[in-house]
């Protein structure tokens, strides 16, 4: 299975938020969040389908601003588009066009069909957006996703000893559920902070 959250580009606002971490104000403010931030869905799909294993799940994070051009990119690629999942956080975002709070989860499938281990799931899934704080109270990564998210995706897309892949993991949550749940890992992140991070915290469960 692969579980991942891009960095995708967000939409442009008028006033920052939180400035920790590799989080830059003026950066959001031209619609940006991280430093490497100019990955297209075309560089990595063809990529995600080469190393996925047949009659497989893929889930692929983002938001109403880029789920056009992936849902365009994923129709013309080899993946099978299941549906979208909707994630529900407990905070919301300023907006001048209605204020956000929800993402959008892709699933796709390789292969042949595969039902998920739960099949009573809701594809509306609410859960609060909480993020880890450094010893100043400050969060550490600004577009981390909550355990309990991953926790689902992966008990219902996976079976134990089964290995998870996702390629920008930044602090590593997706691998502390795959500790949790008796599933391999394989997690790659380019900034070093977070690559540390998230060995520390996936450290905690082994």
């Amino acid at each position: 299975m692969i579980f991942t959250d891009p960095p995708y580009k967000i939409t442009a606002r008028g006033n920052g938020g939180n400035s920790g971490g590799m989080f830059q104000k003026k950066e959001v403010n031209n619609g940006r969040v991280f430093n490497v931030n100019d990955l297209e869905i075309e560089d990595w799909l063809p990529k995600f389908y080469k190393v996925l294993k047949d009659n497989s799940h893929c889930y692929i994070m983002t938001n109403n601003k880029n789920i056009t051009h992936y849902l365009d990119v994923i129709d013309k690629s080899d993946f099978h588009y299941i549906k979208c999942l909707i994630w529900v956080k407990d905070n919301k975002i300023m907006g001048q066009t209605y204020m956000s709070q929800f993402e959008y989860i892709i699933m796709l499938r390789k292969g042949s069909h595969k039902k998920i281990n739960n099949c009573g799931t809701s594809d509306v899934l609410q859960i609060a957006n909480k993020k880890m704080k450094d010893e100043n109270n400050k969060t550490i990564h600004d577009t981390e996703k909550p355990v309990e998210l991953t926790d689902i995706l992966i008990q219902n897309s996976s079976n134990k000893g089964d290995t998870i892949f996702d390629p920008f993991m930044g602090i590593g949550g997706c691998g502390v559920s795959c500790k949790k749940l008796d599933r391999k890992f394989i997690g790659i992140e380019i900034a070093e902070k977070y690559f540390q991070i998230a060995k520390e915290r996936i450290g905690l469960y082994q």
